[in-house]
């Protein structure tokens, strides 16, 4: 089977024949319909993340189940399923391995950038068979998080305001999950003067390209970006007793400088908090955010901005690099 695989930091990924081992106890095979890109995957190819080369990317798609190993209870061939790199209910395998070339790899215990893939039991969720497979892709991580993120984090309350930081893939889900929230007003900023057109139509109330002459206040600041510039910025515009949530992860030995940090004693206390993934839990939250889906509260319709096949998966990292895209939707095979 066609696979994307990392084999050097800093270097495009090679598209390779992969083959691959039946699933083990706790695993499960599944053709991949499309997949998600996730600034985490930039990371992954800069060398910020660790781990072995080379090895399979991605960690946010949509596919059918096609086999299960032993123990597996949660999913059966032929279900749908979200695949996501949050841990959810079922078992925590060995990680899966493939075979590239003469050598046997091991990859993440979620892998979605290929035709099939082998994942740990706790990292599929099954969802109803008319759920969009692009809906489901975006469950696996930007969505989500980003509903986890304002639900779980942000301590928004109706008509409070929030500064959403980036407007790319995750920030699009963002501006996405603040409207759902009935936040007002949301303001979105990016460096990129093109991005307001996407912000405002996700439903953003302003869109500003820099934070450095903004004297508004915010009682939520969230940034996507981990800019550590973007962040201070974003710390000096909160209000009393507002909230900062860091969803994207500053560069390895990036520091934070707090200007006057005594502000953050103001109100009942500032508070800043690195997320992970919102916090929402996959198997319990997914089937909800299906039907906020179907209830029609749940808009979809501008996050993902371009779609490509899996053998351009070059030309969609080099999109999302340069900062022009919202969510990129990798197309792999028929529904």
């Amino acid at each position: 089977m066609i696979a994307a695989v990392l084999t050097a930091h800093n270097e495009p990924l090679q598209i390779a024949d992969v083959g691959m081992s039946k699933p083990g106890f706790g695993q499960v095979r599944v053709r991949m319909i499309c997949s998600g890109l996730c600034g985490a995957q930039l990371q992954e190819i800069r060398g910020e993340k660790g781990g072995p080369l080379p090895h399979l990317m991605g960690h946010e798609g949509c596919g059918i189940v096609v086999e299960i190993g032993a123990g597996v209870t949660r999913v059966e061939p032929s279900d749908k399923v979200v695949l996501h790199w949050r841990k959810a209910a079922g078992i925590e395998s060995d990680f899966p391995t493939y075979h590239y070339g003469a050598r046997t790899i091991t990859s993440g215990k979620c892998v979605t950038l290929a035709e099939f893939v082998t994942v740990s039991e706790n990292r599929v969720t099954p969802v109803p068979d008319d759920t969009p497979p692009e809906l489901a892709a975006l469950l696996g991580c930007g969505l989500s998080t980003a509903i986890g993120t304002i639900e779980n984090e942000s301590g928004l309350r109706y008509g409070q305001s929030v500064l959403i930081i980036g407007v790319g893939g995750l920030g699009a889900n963002l501006i996405t999950a603040a409207k759902l929230q009935h936040a007002h007003p949301i303001v979105a900023c990016d460096c990129h003067a093109r991005k307001s057109q996407l912000a405002l139509a996700l439903g953003a109330d302003e869109f500003v390209e820099s934070l450095a002459d903004m004297d508004e206040q915010f009682d939520c600041v969230i940034d996507t970006t981990g800019n550590p510039t973007a962040l201070a910025q974003g710390l000096a515009l909160l209000a009393p007793s507002g909230r900062c949530v860091m969803v994207g992860q500053p560069p390895p030995g990036a520091g934070v400088q707090l200007v006057d940090a005594r502000h953050f004693f103001e109100g009942s206390g500032k508070t800043l908090t690195a997320t992970q993934g919102g916090g929402h839990a996959p198997h319990l939250d997914i089937p909800r955010y299906v039907q906020l889906y179907k209830s029609g509260a749940l808009n979809i319709d501008h996050i993902i901005t371009h779609r490509l096949p899996l053998a351009e998966i070059n030309r969609a990292v080099d999109l999302m690099a340069s900062g022009e895209a919202g969510r990129i939707m990798i197309e792999i095979s028929k529904p």
